[in-house]
């Protein structure tokens, strides 16, 4: 399964990045053959 992952940061907490990765480890535990694609965005504010 190939997932793409695609978050904006929690403000005044994590970056964009750091949420992808959370977001990435949630499914690496959950699904064993999954391939994520790291898309991190900010919404210009």
């Amino acid at each position: 399964m190939k997932i793409v992952i695609a978050p904006d940061s929690f403000k005044e907490s994590l970056t964009a990045q750091q949420v992808a990765e959370a977001i990435k480890r949630g499914f690496q535990q959950s699904i064993a053959d999954v391939e994520c694609l790291l898309c991190p965005v900010g919404d210009g504010g």
